[in-house]
Protein backbone atom coordinates (compact mmCIF):
# COMPACT_ATOMS: atom_id res chain seq x y z
CA UNK A 1 0.00 0.00 0.00
CA UNK A 2 1.48 3.26 -0.55
CA UNK A 3 0.63 4.71 2.73
CA UNK A 4 -0.68 2.79 5.98
CA UNK A 5 -4.49 2.76 6.63
CA UNK A 6 -5.15 4.88 9.62
CA UNK A 7 -8.02 2.71 11.80
CA UNK A 8 -9.36 2.59 14.99
CA UNK A 9 -10.10 -0.03 16.63
CA UNK A 10 -13.86 -0.22 18.91
CA UNK A 11 -11.99 -1.61 21.59
CA UNK A 12 -10.95 -1.20 25.56
CA UNK A 13 -9.29 -4.93 25.62
CA UNK A 14 -5.87 -4.47 25.59
CA UNK A 15 -5.52 -8.22 25.05
CA UNK A 16 -7.40 -7.68 21.55
CA UNK A 17 -5.53 -4.97 20.34
CA UNK A 18 -2.14 -6.70 21.22
CA UNK A 19 -3.57 -9.76 19.07
CA UNK A 20 -4.93 -7.92 16.16
CA UNK A 21 -1.68 -5.76 16.26
CA UNK A 22 0.64 -8.80 15.95
CA UNK A 23 -1.98 -10.49 13.41
CA UNK A 24 -1.69 -7.24 11.03
CA UNK A 25 2.11 -6.17 11.05
CA UNK A 26 3.17 -3.07 9.90
CA UNK A 27 0.77 -2.75 6.95
CA UNK A 28 -1.82 -0.79 9.10
CA UNK A 29 -1.74 1.86 11.62
CA UNK A 30 -4.22 0.45 14.32
CA UNK A 31 -5.60 3.45 17.53
CA UNK A 32 -6.83 1.58 20.34
CA UNK A 33 -9.97 3.90 21.85
CA UNK A 34 -7.41 4.81 24.69
CA UNK A 35 -4.76 5.98 21.49
CA UNK A 36 -8.04 7.72 19.84
CA UNK A 37 -8.66 9.25 23.41
CA UNK A 38 -11.92 8.20 23.42
CA UNK A 39 -13.07 6.79 27.54
CA UNK A 40 -16.29 4.87 26.82
CA UNK A 41 -17.46 1.77 27.14
CA UNK A 42 -19.86 0.58 24.64
CA UNK A 43 -23.24 -1.52 25.21
CA UNK A 44 -23.24 -5.07 23.71
CA UNK A 45 -27.18 -5.05 24.15
CA UNK A 46 -27.92 -7.33 21.10
CA UNK A 47 -28.67 -11.07 20.99
CA UNK A 48 -25.99 -12.09 17.99
CA UNK A 49 -22.07 -11.82 17.85
CA UNK A 50 -22.95 -9.56 14.16
CA UNK A 51 -25.35 -7.10 15.93
CA UNK A 52 -23.20 -6.40 19.10
CA UNK A 53 -20.04 -6.16 16.35
CA UNK A 54 -21.87 -3.86 14.20
CA UNK A 55 -23.19 -1.47 17.80
CA UNK A 56 -19.40 -0.94 18.52
CA UNK A 57 -18.61 0.31 15.28
CA UNK A 58 -21.61 2.79 14.22
CA UNK A 59 -20.84 4.31 17.65
CA UNK A 60 -17.12 4.95 17.11
CA UNK A 61 -17.98 5.89 13.63
CA UNK A 62 -20.59 8.29 14.76
CA UNK A 63 -18.12 10.01 17.56
CA UNK A 64 -14.94 10.45 14.80
CA UNK A 65 -16.23 9.93 11.27
CA UNK A 66 -13.38 7.96 10.94
CA UNK A 67 -12.63 4.74 9.29
CA UNK A 68 -12.66 1.99 11.92
CA UNK A 69 -13.62 -1.48 13.31
CA UNK A 70 -14.98 -3.66 16.13
CA UNK A 71 -14.90 -7.38 16.69
CA UNK A 72 -16.90 -9.64 18.79
CA UNK A 73 -15.96 -12.87 20.18
CA UNK A 74 -17.99 -15.66 21.27
CA UNK A 75 -17.25 -19.15 22.78
CA UNK A 76 -20.04 -21.63 21.47
CA UNK A 77 -20.14 -24.91 23.09
CA UNK A 78 -22.52 -27.35 21.80
CA UNK A 79 -24.16 -29.07 24.75
CA UNK A 80 -25.05 -25.66 26.23
CA UNK A 81 -27.14 -25.10 23.13
CA UNK A 82 -24.13 -22.10 21.69
CA UNK A 83 -23.86 -20.69 25.00
CA UNK A 84 -22.14 -18.77 26.45
CA UNK A 85 -21.81 -17.22 22.87
CA UNK A 86 -22.29 -13.60 23.21
CA UNK A 87 -22.37 -13.19 26.97
CA UNK A 88 -18.61 -15.19 27.22
CA UNK A 89 -17.20 -12.37 28.54
CA UNK A 90 -19.75 -11.91 30.75
CA UNK A 91 -20.64 -15.03 31.77
CA UNK A 92 -20.46 -15.12 35.57
CA UNK A 93 -21.66 -12.74 37.75
CA UNK A 94 -18.08 -11.41 38.27
CA UNK A 95 -17.36 -11.17 34.67
CA UNK A 96 -13.09 -12.12 35.41
CA UNK A 97 -11.74 -14.27 33.27
CA UNK A 98 -11.29 -16.84 36.32
CA UNK A 99 -15.10 -16.69 37.40
CA UNK A 100 -16.09 -17.17 34.13
CA UNK A 101 -14.10 -20.57 33.51
CA UNK A 102 -15.14 -21.93 36.56
CA UNK A 103 -18.93 -21.31 35.60
CA UNK A 104 -18.39 -22.58 32.45
CA UNK A 105 -16.41 -25.91 34.07
CA UNK A 106 -19.38 -26.29 36.07
CA UNK A 107 -22.14 -25.92 33.87
CA UNK A 108 -20.21 -29.17 31.70
CA UNK A 109 -19.91 -30.77 34.54
CA UNK A 110 -19.27 -33.93 33.57
CA UNK A 111 -20.83 -33.83 30.23
CA UNK A 112 -18.74 -36.23 27.30
CA UNK A 113 -19.58 -33.50 24.63
CA UNK A 114 -17.04 -31.43 25.15
CA UNK A 115 -17.04 -30.21 21.26
CA UNK A 116 -17.10 -25.91 20.92
CA UNK A 117 -15.52 -23.34 18.19
CA UNK A 118 -14.97 -19.78 19.17
CA UNK A 119 -16.58 -17.31 16.33
CA UNK A 120 -15.22 -13.83 15.71
CA UNK A 121 -17.12 -11.40 13.99
CA UNK A 122 -15.16 -8.31 12.62
CA UNK A 123 -17.32 -5.01 11.90
CA UNK A 124 -15.59 -3.02 9.26
CA UNK A 125 -16.94 0.80 9.01
CA UNK A 126 -14.32 1.70 5.49
CA UNK A 127 -15.37 5.23 4.16
CA UNK A 128 -18.91 5.37 5.58
CA UNK A 129 -19.91 1.69 4.71
CA UNK A 130 -20.13 -1.61 6.57
CA UNK A 131 -18.75 -4.73 5.96
CA UNK A 132 -18.73 -7.80 8.13
CA UNK A 133 -16.09 -10.80 8.54
CA UNK A 134 -15.83 -13.91 10.14
CA UNK A 135 -13.75 -16.48 11.49
CA UNK A 136 -14.31 -19.56 13.30
CA UNK A 137 -11.86 -22.18 15.32
CA UNK A 138 -13.35 -25.80 16.26
CA UNK A 139 -12.59 -27.64 19.39
CA UNK A 140 -12.88 -28.86 22.52
CA UNK A 141 -13.25 -27.46 26.35
CA UNK A 142 -10.95 -29.33 28.76
CA UNK A 143 -11.94 -30.86 32.72
CA UNK A 144 -8.99 -28.55 33.56
CA UNK A 145 -7.12 -25.45 32.95
CA UNK A 146 -4.02 -25.39 32.08
CA UNK A 147 -1.11 -22.82 30.05
CA UNK A 148 -1.38 -19.01 31.53
CA UNK A 149 -1.12 -17.08 28.43
CA UNK A 150 -3.93 -15.71 26.77
CA UNK A 151 -7.38 -14.45 27.91
CA UNK A 152 -10.80 -15.45 28.20
CA UNK A 153 -11.62 -19.09 27.74
CA UNK A 154 -7.88 -19.51 26.39
CA UNK A 155 -6.85 -22.14 29.32
CA UNK A 156 -9.85 -24.77 28.60
CA UNK A 157 -9.93 -24.94 25.00
CA UNK A 158 -7.99 -27.07 22.66
CA UNK A 159 -8.51 -26.62 18.54
CA UNK A 160 -8.92 -29.13 16.72
CA UNK A 161 -5.58 -30.66 15.36
CA UNK A 162 -3.51 -29.27 18.47
CA UNK A 163 -2.25 -31.19 21.57
CA UNK A 164 -2.22 -27.60 23.73
CA UNK A 165 -5.03 -24.99 24.96
CA UNK A 166 -4.57 -21.41 23.60
CA UNK A 167 -3.43 -20.42 26.99
CA UNK A 168 -0.41 -22.64 26.24
CA UNK A 169 0.45 -21.24 23.13
CA UNK A 170 2.86 -19.04 22.10
CA UNK A 171 1.58 -16.08 19.74
CA UNK A 172 2.94 -17.59 16.81
CA UNK A 173 1.50 -21.48 17.86
CA UNK A 174 -2.01 -19.45 18.44
CA UNK A 175 -2.05 -17.49 15.19
CA UNK A 176 -2.16 -20.90 13.33
CA UNK A 177 -5.27 -21.58 14.66
CA UNK A 178 -6.82 -18.32 15.72
CA UNK A 179 -10.69 -17.55 15.41
CA UNK A 180 -9.53 -13.92 14.97
CA UNK A 181 -6.61 -14.48 12.62
CA UNK A 182 -8.81 -16.37 10.33
CA UNK A 183 -11.51 -13.19 10.59
CA UNK A 184 -8.40 -10.37 10.01
CA UNK A 185 -6.92 -12.25 7.43
CA UNK A 186 -10.58 -11.74 5.39
CA UNK A 187 -10.52 -7.80 6.75
CA UNK A 188 -6.86 -7.43 5.29
CA UNK A 189 -7.41 -8.92 2.12
CA UNK A 190 -10.64 -6.45 1.85
CA UNK A 191 -8.57 -3.22 2.89
CA UNK A 192 -5.91 -4.45 0.61
CA UNK A 193 -8.33 -4.79 -2.44
CA UNK A 194 -9.40 -0.73 -1.60
CA UNK A 195 -5.79 0.63 -2.07
CA UNK A 196 -5.29 -1.40 -5.50
CA UNK A 197 -3.22 -4.34 -4.24
CA UNK A 198 -3.96 -7.91 -4.78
Amino acid sequence: MSKKSRLIFATNNQHKVNEIKYILGDSFHINSLKDAGIDIDIPEPHDSLEANATEKSTVIFALTGMDCFSEDTGLEVAALQGAPGVKSARYASGESFTDNNHKLLFSLGGESNRTAQFRTIISLIFNGKEYQFEGICKGNILTEKKGSEGFGYDPLFVPDGAEKTFAEMSMDEKSIYSHRKKATEKFIDFLRTQHGQS
